[in-house]
This record gives structure tokens, C-alpha cells and sequence, in this order.
């Protein structure tokens, strides 16, 4: 398995965004070939996500939906880039 971390900094907006709009997020990254699992997490100032795919092919999969959803989506509150960590998933339980 893969995993991607999406580490957004200033952007509360998008979280709070987001929050109330959890059907239309399962819509688009349950439809990623090879998804496993996503997580959505609050921080002080935004949050991350953490989405786990099959392989490496997902995940950037999951990333692009992810871009492009926002983008169409809630562009005002979309703030900077995420930062983002991927690797292989070494264990889960």
C-alpha cells in the first residue's frame, strides 16, 4: 500500500469548508482506482489529509482529484499548496 499526507497550513476557510461537505469529498476520493482509506484532520490553522491507496499510482491519482476538486470547488478558500509527504505504508492495524 501507498499513503499521501496533504499538510495544509492557512486554511481554515477550506477545512471549515470542507467539514460540511463530506459527501461530495467520499464522491470524488472513493472513486480513485486502488483507494483504501482517507482521512480528514483539523489543526490550529487547516489540517491535513491522509489518503491510502493500493500503490503509488493512486495516490497521485487521489491528489490530482483532490487539486482539481477544490480548484472547481471552493477556490476562495483554497489558500496555498499543501505540503505533501508519500510513501510506502509500512505496517497497518
Amino acid at each position: 500500500m501507498y499513503a499521501v499526507i496533504r499538510r495544509y497550513k492557512g486554511a481554515t476557510a477550506l477545512f471549515d469548508e470542507l467539514a460540511g461537505r463530506e459527501q461530495d469529498v467520499r464522491d470524488v476520493i472513493e472513486g480513485t482506482p486502488g483507494f483504501v482509506a482517507y482521512y480528514l484532520v483539523r489543526s490550529g490553522d487547516g489540517g491535513a489529509s491522509i489518503t491510502v491507496c493500493q500503490d503509488q499510482a493512486g495516490t497521485a491519482e487521489s491528489s490530482r482529484r483532490a487539486a482539481d476538486w477544490i480548484r472547481q470547488n471552493v477556490p476562495s478558500a483554497a489558500g496555498s499548496p499543501p505540503e505533501v509527504a508519500e510513501g510506502e505504508v509500512l505496517y497497518q492495524f
